[in-house]
């Protein structure tokens, strides 16, 4: 049996798992990202009085976005990898618990898990950092224009990177990806309150 530092390399050496566990980091980031861009954008336009606000705000929003992100990934992958444990049982007629096929699901599971879980922290830390400098180096509003521009950063990212392993132009995609952070921070600027 392969120790699991072995296991671990061997399953990030295949593409089905660095495929699916990218998916969901990417998506769970994006969605970490626009949710702190709108808690920057509400947060400076209410009159929040002190960054220290805002972080204790979005480090609430990450602790929610990443344990969803971990616990819904989990049980997702563990519904969808017994049952294909369930059709390979059926299909060989034999039981396959503790066997090399049940451990690389579970680690996959592992996997995934965590890269759904990092996607958001991610996305939510780094746009609350300038939020740090707040009344030392940075006002409020400032803070907030920074902010919502290291978010569009994060987003452009994603997209670059989700176009440069697909091939397609990456900076296309970084712009698509940005542009949504963009719209959200739009349409915050216009909600009513």
């Amino acid at each position: 049996m392969p120790s699991k530092r072995a296991l671990l390399r061997s399953l990030l050496g295949r593409e089905d798992v660095r495929s699916i566990s990218r998916r969901y980091f990417v998506s769970n980031g994006f969605d970490g990202t626009l949710t702190c861009i709108g808690i920057i954008v509400g947060a400076v336009l209410t009159g929040i009085p002190d960054g220290g606000t805002v972080i204790k705000i979005g480090l609430g929003a990450a602790v929610g976005l990443g344990t969803s992100a971990v616990w819904s990934v989990w049980e997702i992958e563990r519904a969808e990898t017994r049952a294909e444990i369930l059709r390979i049982e059926a299909a060989m007629l034999t039981d396959l618990d503790d066997t090399r096929v049940q451990r690389e699901q579970r680690g996959a599971r592992v996997i995934h898990a965590t890269a759904s879980g990092l996607g958001p922290l991610i996305g939510v830390l780094i746009p609350l950092t300038p939020f740090l400098a707040e009344g030392a180096a940075l006002s409020m509003a400032e803070a907030g224009v920074v902010g919502v521009a290291l978010g569009i950063g994060v987003l452009a990212v994603f997209g670059a990177y989700m176009g440069s392993i697909s091939g397609q132009r990456w900076y296309v995609s970084a712009i698509r990806m940005g542009l949504a952070g963009l719209v959200v921070a739009i349409i915050n600027l216009f909600l009513p309150g």
